[in-house]
């Protein structure tokens, strides 16, 4: 739509005074804008102060000439709502800072604005300031660099600095005022000083802060005085704001400020005259809570939501998944319609209003934003006000998580099971002090809340006494666990899926004591989602801020391949999703983690050591991680290879020759992966199927490696190149290592001696791996492994049928397309018992319930059953191609 200026200028006149006196005030300006030459405009009113010494009547003057600038073009349709909150904003930055300078010059003349720092908050912080806003900043000094009088003491000169700075903005004169000042946001502010030091400041961040102060900082930045001191105190108290564990006290001080606001109100609750358009149901205040708290959830394992401008931090919800793209798209239209609404009542007479007039004050606002009458004003307010009171509503109702209705223990919720009385008498003592996360009257509080819940929950699993050892052993292990508490208080549903973990799938058990927070993770509407691409889990496990060291990117990388793994796990005993898909998941998360995890060894070793130029480092995925298709509980088979000259030296401080430079950043991708932080360890690497083994060099290059492969290699090496997969380095670098796989399996054998060397392998092995039970669905004679041998059989004999997808591998020989099903079947076997079943015995009654699920088979015995058929498949398919009898037990 085309700017009207004319009819602006006509709709200010008639209908808002304050535009009114201003157009009447300042005609070089009222000429410029009937031309429409709004962007010339805009640059006079910047320039209104420029020659005046008088720093307060300077800033009045170019806040007169912007605010007026800023409102025609508004109206006139020239000037979108971001361009006029960030004119808003970015001027505030520049009022603020000039006062602080003013300031401080006054008392030391000639002074820079040093350890003075102006934090803006708010909607200042998020850029998003309104037509006639207060702005919320909190003062802070450094007392080793704020600049006084030497007689002065330093806390004594900063509040003299920030009484002045108020006054400045703030005092009314017969040019108006700049902005309304409100320091009330700062620590204690009933008892502490108008500015505070850094020190003092961050101890009460750390220790004592309240929660409501956690959300305004989402959006605090340092805007004034000395900048960059500001950034490192809001770098500093990142982690207060940013937890990395969810705190649910602060979610739930959020929604009960929010019912306080709603409480409060006396107005009507929809729109109509007395409506509040900021605080009332459905208006501006509900929409940035409903963002901020979906933030605070998430926002702390995952740095793309930590927008400050509220629509960003929308769209950046709705990207990751945490909300609709649907919800965000109406939430944000909402926003920006009401934020328009609050510039049309405060243009009228330069008052801080949000509140609906009524009767002729009604119309005459509605008609300067362009509407007949108010009644149809009111019409366009409700249509913006209904979509953002049920999306709030839901929010502030939301007490459950989506549990499958078909989960196996689903039943047992809601049911009056009872522990037996042994049992019983532990429940009863776990509130004595032994346990540390029970000692505080704060978390017995909590925990009472939902003790008879626990009760009931681990009465009804499938063996009580081994879910009440696991949950001892939590509380054991954890030092603190209101949160915890509180989250299972708020979402009953989540109780039954941490009793699934407890009790039937050890490894999960194990995760959830070394990191309690992974059942944060649970909270989400995704958490039954299978993870995005490699690219988008690399993309978060890459998320850093400034400041991270290398230690901070291995410990990201952990924290978000923990969080996926154990949701993929809890998944898989939930039965959400074929164990196929969440092989595949597990596959590419891994992938990913090697793709960051070099990435990040890369750059720290070039710090040392420089790059060569020429060369990089490819890494070989082989075995289940080559194939796409790891169990929770796979290591990660590796093969390290370097492009370029051996001959080659780095360019950095401490040069190495290539041979040695590529071994060294080797091992630093292996200790990378393997090696435990903070947050735990994360793979086990094997490299043992490198060239000449566990004798061999760690990194090859490509040349060395294709005539090992040529000239060296035995058949067993040739085998598991069928499987093997570049996972890392360039387009072209891959594609040679590619080459060079094909080349080397493309090779003619001679079919009797690979089916003898195939034989002897095979036998060796069955003596020196013998099956684990009688779930081994890999090592028993007719599993996996033999299943293995038949494809790689027919991809060396016949050099074709060469994917590393033992799955799509097989379908391509006529000899091996039957066994598509029995492949499938025992892979999902495979994957489920590593949950469930770890030593491979056959579990519970529970478990064997799960595991038949998972595998397609109504009853536990139809899947053994359905196993045996699969086994003596694959070894008669063995007998066939081989013309050996396998033994089956």
């Amino acid at each position: 739509m085309d700017a009207d200026w004319t009819n602006a200028l006509e709709r200010a006149r008639g209908h808002a005074p304050f535009l009114a006196r201003g157009l009447e005030k300042l005609p070089e300006l009222a000429a410029l804008l009937a031309q429409g030459k709004g962007d010339e405009a805009l640059l006079l009113a910047k320039a209104a102060g420029e020659s005046i010494d008088d720093t307060g009547l300077a800033l009045r003057r170019e806040k007169r000439a912007l605010g007026l600038v800023l409102a025609i073009g508004d109206l006139a349709g020239a000037f979108d709502l971001d361009k006029v909150m960030r004119e808003l904003s970015v001027f505030a930055d520049r009022a603020l800072h000039r006062a602080i300078e003013a300031a401080i010059s006054r008392r030391v003349e000639g002074a820079e604005p040093q350890g003075m720092i102006g934090l803006a908050l708010g909607k200042h912080g998020a850029g998003e300031l309104n037509y006639s806003s207060d702005i919320d900043p909190i003062l802070l000094f450094d007392p080793q660099t704020l600049p006084r009088r030497e007689r002065d003491e330093p806390g004594e000169a900063a509040q003299r600095y920030a009484r002045e700075i108020v006054r400045l903005m703030s005092e009314v004169t017969s040019e108006g005022y700049v902005f309304r000042v409100d320091l009330r946001l700062r620590p204690a502010s009933e008892v502490s000083p108008l500015a505070l030091p850094l020190d003092a400041a961050i101890t009460h961040y750390e220790s004592s802060a309240l929660a409501w102060e956690r959300a305004a900082f989402i959006r605090a930045r340092s805007c004034a005085g000395d900048i960059a001191a500001g950034e490192a105190f809001l770098d500093h108290i990142r982690p207060f704001v940013w937890r990395r564990s969810l705190d649910f006290g602060a979610i739930d001080e959020v929604r009960r400020l929010t019912h306080r606001i709603r409480d409060k109100q006396t107005g009507p609750r929809e729109p109509s005259p007395g409506y509040d358009a900021k605080l009332g149901r459905g208006g501006i205040r509900e929409i940035e809570f409903f963002a901020q708290t979906h933030q605070l959830i998430h926002g702390g394992r995952d740095p793309s939501l930590r927008h400050k401008r509220t629509r960003a931090a929308l769209d950046a919800l709705a990207a990751t998944g945490r909300i609709g793209e649907d919800d965000a798209r109406l939430l944000g239209e909402s926003y920006d319609g009401l934020r328009r609404i609050e510039h049309r009542l405060q243009m009228v007479t330069d008052q801080q209003t949000h509140t609906l007039p009524s009767g002729e004050a009604l119309d005459n606002v509605a008609r300067l934003d362009g509407y007949s009458d108010g009644e149809a004003w009111l019409a366009h307010i409700a249509e913006l006000c209904a979509p953002v009171a049920e999306r709030y509503d839901a929010l502030l109702a939301e007490d459950e998580i989506s549990v499958p209705a078909d989960s196996p223990h689903v039943e047992a919720a809601g049911t009056q099971v009872e522990l037996d009385e042994a049992l019983a008498e532990r429940v009863r003592n776990w509130t004595d002090g032994r346990y540390p996360p029970l000692r505080s009257n704060a978390a017995l509080s909590a925990f009472e809340a939902i003790r008879p819940m626990l009760v009931e929950s681990l009465a009804g699993s499938p063996d009580p006494e081994r879910a009440v050892a696991r949950w001892e052993s939590l509380l054991e292990r954890m030092t603190s666990a209101i949160n915890l508490f509180r989250l299972m208080e708020a979402r009953p549903g989540l109780m039954q899926l941490l009793a699934d973990c407890l009790t039937l799938a050890p490894p999960l058990a194990d995760a959830i004591a070394r990191r309690p927070e992974l059942v944060d993770a649970l909270i989400d509407r995704s958490a039954l989602d299978l993870p995005g691409s490699r690219e988008e889990l690399a993309d978060e496990m890459r998320r850093s801020e400034r400041g991270d060291t290398y230690e901070d990117r291995l410990d990201r990388i952990r924290i978000v391949t923990g969080e996926t793994r154990f949701a993929l796990g809890v998944q898989l005993i939930e039965t959400t999703h074929d164990p196929l898909d969440i092989a595949a998941a597990l596959s590419r998360t891994a992938e990913a983690a090697l793709e960051c995890a070099q990435e990040a060894a890369e750059e720290e070793f070039a710090r040392r050591h420089g790059r060569i130029e020429g060369g990089e480092l490819v890494v070989l995925g082989l075995g289940r991680l080559g194939g796409g298709a790891l169990t929770y509980a796979s290591d990660l088979d590796l093969i390290y290879l370097f492009t370029g000259s051996h001959e080659a030296e780095s360019d950095g401080d401490r040069p190495l020759g290539a041979t040695l430079y590529f071994n060294r950043l080797a091992q630093r991708v292996s200790a990378a992966l393997s090696v435990p932080t903070a947050e735990g360890a994360l793979y086990e690497v094997d490299t043992r199927l490198r060239p000449q083994g566990a004798q061999g060099p760690l990194a090859v290059s490509l040349d060395s490696f294709e005539r090992y492969q040529r000239e060296d290699a035995w058949t067993w090496e040739h085998m598991a190149l069928t499987r093997a997969r570049p996972l890392t380095g360039s387009p072209g670098a891959r594609e040679k290592v590619t080459a060079i796989l094909s080349d080397v399996l493309c090779r003619e054998r001679d079919a009797a001696t690979l089916r003898d060397d195939l034989l002897e392998m095979r036998g060796e092995m069955a003596k020196h791996k013998a099956a684990k039970g009688p779930l081994d669905a890999k090592l028993l004679r007719g599993g996996l492994v033999d299943l293995e041998f038949l494809v790689h059989f027919l991809q060396l004999r016949e050099r074709r049928g060469l994917t590393p997808k033992l799955g799509y591998a097989l379908t391509e020989f006529d000899e091996l397309a039957s066994l598509a099903d029995a492949h499938d079947l025992m892979t999902r076997l495979l994957v489920g018992t590593r949950l469930l079943a770890p030593d491979l015995a056959i579990p519970g009654k529970a478990s064997r319930a799960i595991l038949a699920r998972m595998c397609e088979a109504k009853k536990f015995k139809k899947l053994q059953a359905r196993f045996a058929e699969a086994r003596g498949q694959v070894a008669a398919k063995w007998h066939d191609i081989f013309g050996e009898t396998l033994e089956l037990d």
